[in-house]
Formats: structure tokens, sequence, C-alpha cells
């Protein structure tokens, strides 16, 4: 089928399935289109606990549908890729997570979205890139266990000094693997732009960034910004939206590397199958949607 022809099915059977379409925006263009809400983690999380439709099919990776199935435990969430998984997410683990608690028994442990359901459940808080900074300050212990993203985490200590982050050694696949001589390069080349980077890139790429921002904060700053020309340190489908906001401006991605392989996955047939299949569903305990949700309930109550 052609695009235009799956997209109307889609649009079909969305309102036969009383179903809501959300994507992230690290999602193929042709996904965000079709969306009822394209966001952050953070914007989707909040979505999700609001709609009043009975299924949420979620274009993004595996930990993100599974956060909505916590925040909304009644309702059927599809992942249209069952395989788009998280490197991140996968660099910690609950047993893992449980010895460094054993290891530092005071602290509290500030849990970034981008993990498993699981880790979530032994965790006294989740954060999101564009929430991290108030969520740490907002906790009363000192010792704050920061798992997965040493990235986030080292971006976080530096702006929340009065207290002792306590790093997983974990990072985004994507952002982490730029080089800073890429990004001195690319500034050279462009001087006239400013660069707006997200907190997963190492801590060296932030120092020398003119903003440092989740996707949102990023697609803010630049729509608000007298500035015409950006340099764009994040997942390269942010410049869909981006473009599409700001005709007037011109944004260049920081490094032709920063794609995430598994948000790629989704395609329009992939969401037409899951919609047409009610596949693939995501499953989780009583137990683990219980613990869990007291994690992202305590993080949605601080905003």
């Amino acid at each position: 089928m052609e695009n235009f022809e799956i997209i109307n099915k889609i649009k079909e059977l969305k309102k036969k399935k009383n179903a809501v379409i959300v994507a992230h925006n690290y999602q193929r263009d042709e996904i965000q289109e079709v969306a009822d809400l394209v966001g952050d983690s953070f914007a989707l999380s909040k979505y999700c606990c609001s709609v009043k439709e009975e299924v949420i099919v979620f274009c993004g990776v595996h930990f993100m549908a599974e956060s909505a199935k916590i925040l909304s435990p009644d309702k059927t969430v599809l992942l249209p890729e069952i395989d788009a998984g998280c490197p991140m997410a996968d660099m910690v683990t609950a047993e893992g997570l449980i010895e460094m608690k054993e290891k530092y028994p005071n602290a509290a442990v500030v849990c970034y979205i981008n993990s498993s359901a699981e880790v979530k459940s032994h965790s006294d808080v989740c954060c999101t890139s564009s929430n991290a900074v108030e969520v740490v300050k907002s906790i009363k212990e000192k010792d704050i266990i920061f798992v997965p993203d040493q990235n986030l985490g080292s971006y976080v200590a530096k702006l929340v000094p009065e207290k002792n982050i306590i790093l997983w050694d974990g990072y985004c696949i994507t952002h982490h693997k730029i080089d800073l001589e890429d990004v001195k390069k690319i500034k050279e080349l462009h001087k006239d732009s400013l660069l707006l980077v997200h907190p997963e890139c190492k801590p060296e790429i932030s120092e020398i960034a003119d903003y440092v921002g989740s996707t949102k904060q990023i697609i803010d700053f630049a729509a608000t910004s007298n500035h015409k020309k950006f340099i764009i340190g994040t997942e390269m489908g942010v410049l869909y939206k981006l473009k599409n906001d700001n005709p007037d401006k011109v944004f260049y991605l920081m490094s032709q590397g920063l794609v995430c392989p598994n948000m790629k996955k989704t395609k329009l047939q992939s969401v037409y199958d899951a919609l047409n299949e009610m596949k693939y569903k995501i499953e989780l305990s009583e137990e683990v949607i219980s613990k869990a949700s007291k994690s992202l309930d305590r993080m949605l109550k601080i905003f």
C-alpha cells in the first residue's frame, strides 16, 4: 500500500479500536504525522495518564510503552515493534541496582525514565531529561544513586552540587559516541550558529554548548530564540518538528551519527499491523506495576 492508503486505514482502525497514537520526537517523520501527540518522554507520560481511549499505541521503545502501562494499567498498550529496545535501559538491572542500594543504604534512588519497569519498581522516584535537576533537588537525602545514564547524572551533579550523586555506568549509545573534536569542527564551520545539546551527551560536549536541554526544551528554545541558525545535538528525529515549526530558521545536525536505530524501527505498516492485529501488548505483573507506579507517580506529583 502507498503511504496515504496506510494512513487512511490507520485513522479508520484508530476510531474502530478506540485508540490513541503517541510518538516520541525521535520517531520517523511519517510516524510523527499520524500521531495524536508527539513529545518527549515526560510529555507522553503525562498525556497517557489523561486520555480516555482504551488503547494506547506507543510509537517509541520498550521502556516507554512499559511506563504507559504502569500509569494506565487498565488500558491496552501496544508497542508496534516489539524488539524496539533501548541499550541504555538494558545497562541497568534490578539485581545490579539492589546490590548498589545495599552498598549505599542511606541513598535515595533516582531512576531515569529510560529504564525497565522492574528497575523502576526498585527506585524511589523517576525523572526525565527535562526534570532531572528539579527531581534531585526535591529529595531530602544528600546521597543519590542515579541510574542508568552517567552523562545526565553528571549534568545534574554539576547543577546540584549540594547532593552527592552516585553514578551508574550507563549511557545512550547514540549520544555517547559523539566525539568532542567533531563537535568543535562543526562549531567552527557554522560559527554563527548556537549549539543546542541533550544532556545524554558527554560532559565535555555539554560544557561547550550554548544550551543543554531535553528534546522538548531544545524545540522550545529554538522556537523562542531570536537566533536564526542552530546546531542540534540530539537524535535526528527532532529536526522534523524544528523545521516545520520554524521555516525561517536553519538547523544543522551536530553529527550524522545521531540516529537511534531502535527509534527508527517503527514504520507506518508497523502502526497499521499493531492496530489491526492488536499487537504487541505490553504485559506487566500487578506487583511490578504497583511498585513501579510509586516512582512514576512521585515524579508526576512534583510537577
